[in-house]
């Protein structure tokens, strides 16, 4: 008897074990749908040109398109291949490429990073004395933001000298100011101590491992591609206009990567299977738990989008912020330069990973495709609307900046003038840190003129303060306060709290 009901047996499992697949197949379907629906109902929403969208679960890319536009009013697409920049999510990468040096033995992360890298100094001598190697990636050493040093193209030996003038915003490893300058540290050490530039080292050492062939650690190096994207920024009105692409040198290790859906897809199944390309490890194993083993507190207002998600807590690893989601933690970061932005997302126990490409100024619809991806794929859920949620919160918070900005202009004092004519003003000036700038007056017409070709144009708002209105439009607008010495010579402006003198 049992011998004629075995085949039954065996025949009903196979059965079984068939519409088990046929049913993971089509929610996989219904997930892909889903997502995909949601996507171009987001982008329309949020009026951005163009994105691309990759996800991967349990070692396999389960989703990837390219969505619109590289440029508005012109017609190639955005497509998977499309180069983008990765910007911040960069910084996980340089993490890697200094864990390989440590897993080398070649540095350590408790190595003291004067004592490597001599150039290296800090404005107190303690922080100069204690500040690590893991320090570099955890936004905790004291160090304030000081990113104008970049944007007005600084170089980074230069930037680094600099440093040491930088007074310290708050006592080492007592509180959380995100920056990029450690991270350009991160470069020269990597550089110093592998020989290799940093550039060499992340290509040669991580993209190349990966078959990542489309991807290079900074623009100019990727012009060789037929597509890149333009960058786009939303006006006032929600006008959205492409703006001029402006290639930020010197800061590849905190943010110069460029890449592409069909990439970036193979840096996040690395990142979800332990340091594996091809199946060979390029990270000791307590080396690959370290970049994930939270390192400093982060704040939760980071992100306005912790207002809604509410996580528990939030930290940061070595190039990830961390935070938990329903449960589960996550490990993310977004990467914003002028008029383009990234973000990725990992659940790392659920081997879930998504990469979002997008071409417009901070367009927060990267957070609610995250968690919309996670939601379809890891939580199996697809009741929350985080892009109409978001977007409302983001809207709410636009408006409540217009209206502060409205605020303080009615406080303008009218019928007012300047102590001197306008061509006292005129002249160069200079800061210890950021170096020179000049004022030029031009028919009556004062234009401030800073390195790397970022003027502004002054116009007279009361007394001795000027509006500044950016050339790149998308710089926005500021206030110049003039002071004059004790024999009414004008002596110096301040520009966003940064002190010019007169030379």
């Amino acid at each position: 008897m049992r011998k004629i009901w075995m085949p039954v047996v065996i025949a009903l499992l196979f059965f079984v074990q068939a519409e088990a697949q046929k049913k993971n197949a089509i929610a996989k379907l219904d997930e892909s749908a889903s997502f995909d629906a949601y996507i171009q109902q987001a982008l329309t929403l949020w009026k951005t040109p163009g994105i691309s969208v990759a996800v991967v679960k349990d070692g396999n890319v389960v989703f990837k398109k390219g969505y619109g536009v590289t440029e508005l009013g012109r017609p190639e697409a955005f497509t998977t291949s499309t180069l983008s920049i990765c910007a911040s999510t960069t910084k996980a990468m340089t993490a890697v490429c200094m864990g390989m040096l440590v897993d080398e033995g070649k540095i350590r992360w408790t190595d003291k990073v004067s004592e490597i890298y001599p150039a290296f100094k800090l404005y107190d001598n303690y922080s100069n004395a204690e500040v690590t190697v893991k320090d570099l990636f955890t936004h905790n050493a004291g160090l304030g933001n000081a990113d104008w040093l970049w944007v007005i193209g600084t170089p980074v030996d230069t930037v680094i000298e600099k440093m040491r003038l930088l007074k310290p915003e708050y006592s080492m490893r007592s509180s959380f100011i995100y920056q990029n300058l450690m991270y350009v540290v991160a470069g020269e050490v990597i550089h110093k101590v592998s020989g290799k530039t940093y550039d060499e080292f992340i290509q040669e050492r991580l993209f190349t491992p990966l078959g990542m062939l489309h991807t290079y650690p900074n623009y100019s190096l990727s012009v060789k591609e037929p597509s890149h994207i333009t960058p786009h920024y939303m006006y006032k009105d929600s006008v959205v206009k492409p703006i001029t692409f402006i290639e930020a040198k010197g800061i590849d290790a905190a943010g110069g990567v460029w890449s592409c859906a069909d990439d970036i897809n193979k840096w996040m199944m690395f990142m979800l299977d332990s340091a594996k390309a091809n199946g060979k490890a390029l990270l000791k194993p307590e080396t690959y738990a370290g970049l994930f083993t939270p390192s400093s507190f982060s704040t939760n207002d980071f992100y306005p989008t912790a207002k809604l998600t509410k996580p528990h807590w939030t930290t940061y690893g070595l190039g990830w912020f961390q935070e938990d989601y329903r449960g589960k933690m996550v490990n993310f970061h977004t990467g914003s330069l002028d008029g383009a932005v990234a973000i990725c997302g990992l659940v790392n126990d659920e081997h879930f990973g998504v990469y979002i490409f997008g071409n417009l100024d901070h367009t927060e619809v990267r957070h609610a495709l995250m968690y919309k991806a996670m939601d379809l794929w890891v939580f199996g859920d697809n009741k929350n609307d985080w892009s109409a949620d978001f977007y409302k919160m983001y809207k709410g918070l636009r408006n409540d900046g217009e209206k502060e900005e409205t605020d303080f202009e009615a406080k303008r004092v009218l019928n007012t003038k300047p102590s001197l004519e306008l061509k006292a003003y005129a002249g160069k000036y200079s800061n210890e840190i950021y170096g020179d700038a000049e004022i030029v007056n031009n028919n009556d017409t004062l234009m401030l003129q800073f390195p790397n070709h970022i003027n502004v144009q002054l116009n007279h708002w009361h007394y001795n303060t000027f509006l500044g209105k950016f050339e790149y439009e998308w710089y926005g607008k500021t206030w110049i306060t003039f002071s004059l010495n004790d024999e009414g010579e004008v002596a110096s402006f301040n520009f966003s709290g940064i002190e010019y003198s007169k030379k």
